[in-house]
């Protein structure tokens, strides 16, 4: 089992990849890369650097370090919500430069683990450009940039592993925790710090933000899965930024809720038996399912629910809209319903 760690500084299911296929008689895939190919590659690794790097800084809060990707001229940066943690001011560091800028919260969404800060002066920043994410290949080649440890301007290479995972992010002393649907799995090195920073392809555009990294579990506790890590789709990042950008809050998230608000339910042993309704928002999802307050749901689109975890994990990867059974715990009996997934608010 794999442990999952923040990046900042202070699991899913994978989609399809498809091979490509051709004439054996015309590919030989055993020769060796001519001296061309390795130059055009290297060339086309320092082109994406140069072009990236500018649009990747580093954010001092008072928990520790991060990074951020410059979003537009206007100064918007956008970072993880873990990597802002509770602050609301903050120093922003550019590439290559000593000299720290100021800067403050625009706004903060947790589902998604996003969020945008803001310099009062963006006239000498660098907005990155934002890929399509849905067009991310596996075996695809990636650039993390970001300041892991502390080492600013750092760049590591990979590949796209795998698109379409849903994975949990643990609570922390800076984050709640969240459930972060249809990530992109990377074996580009990322290391705390990277948080916030970008995974680009060799286009130079970027095709992610990672934010988590895997941990193996070891008789110490744990210790670090190499080639094992997680962004957040640009996709997400530009749908949740853009609201952020503009109103502070996130008002259309794309993410499936039942629209209840809940608690985890133990047994005398403390074993998790299910998640406990606490309250319904009138006329959303639960309440037109014929949910209530003290039902224990403990199941959901056939999937067991044993705790608020594992729902919101099971809820991420679900799609606003979609019908699907619920199978609660009302005052001793079990209650089959049917809901109609709502919409996750801000």
């Amino acid at each position: 089992m794999l442990v999952l760690l923040p990046l900042a500084g202070c699991t899913g299911t994978a989609g399809d990849a498809q091979e490509a296929s051709g004439s054996s008689a015309s590919v030989d895939s055993g020769a060796p890369p001519s001296d061309g190919a390795v130059v055009a590659l290297q060339s086309a690794y320092e082109n994406v650097i140069s072009d990236v790097l500018p649009s990747v800084v580093e954010i001092r809060s008072s928990t520790g370090l991060g990074s951020g990707v410059v979003y537009d001229q206007q100064g918007d940066i956008v970072t993880n919500a873990h990597v802002v943690g509770s602050d609301q001011q903050f120093q922003v560091l550019t590439s290559g430069s000593a000299t720290p800028l100021s800067a403050t919260l625009v706004g903060v969404y947790q589902p998604n683990d996003i969020a945008v800060i803001k310099v009062s002066d963006g006239s000498g920043l660098h907005p990155a450009t934002f890929a399509d994410s849905s067009q991310a290949q596996v075996g695809e080649i990636v650039l993390a940039m970001g300041n892991p440890l502390g080492l600013s301007a750092t760049v590591t290479n990979g590949i796209v592993s795998a698109i379409g995972r849903t994975v949990s992010e643990p609570v922390t002393q800076e984050s709640p925790g969240a459930a972060l649907p249809n990530t992109i799995q990377t074996s580009a090195a990322i290391n705390p710090g990277n948080s916030g920073g970008a995974l680009v392809d060799l286009e130079g555009r970027v095709v992610g933000i990672p934010t988590l990294a895997a941990l193996a579990p070891t008789a110490e506790g744990g210790g670090a899965a190499p080639g094992i890590g997680f962004a957040i789709p640009s996709n997400d990042v530009k749908r949740i930024a853009d609201q952020l950008v503009a109103t502070g809050t996130v008002t259309s998230s794309g993410r499936a809720a039942l629209n209840v608000r809940v608690t985890t339910v133990t047994d005398q042993s403390g074993q998790p038996q299910g998640v406990g309704v606490v309250d319904v928002a009138p006329g959303g999802a639960a309440d037109q399912a014929g949910i209530q307050p003290g039902d224990v749901i403990v199941s959901l689109d056939g999937q067991q629910t044993p705790t608020v975890q594992a729902l919101s994990a099971l809820l991420a990867g679900l799609q606003v809209g979609k019908a699907v059974p619920v199978t609660v715990q009302r005052q001793g009996q079990e209650q089959k319903l049917q809901i109609t997934l709502g919409e996750l608010g801000g």
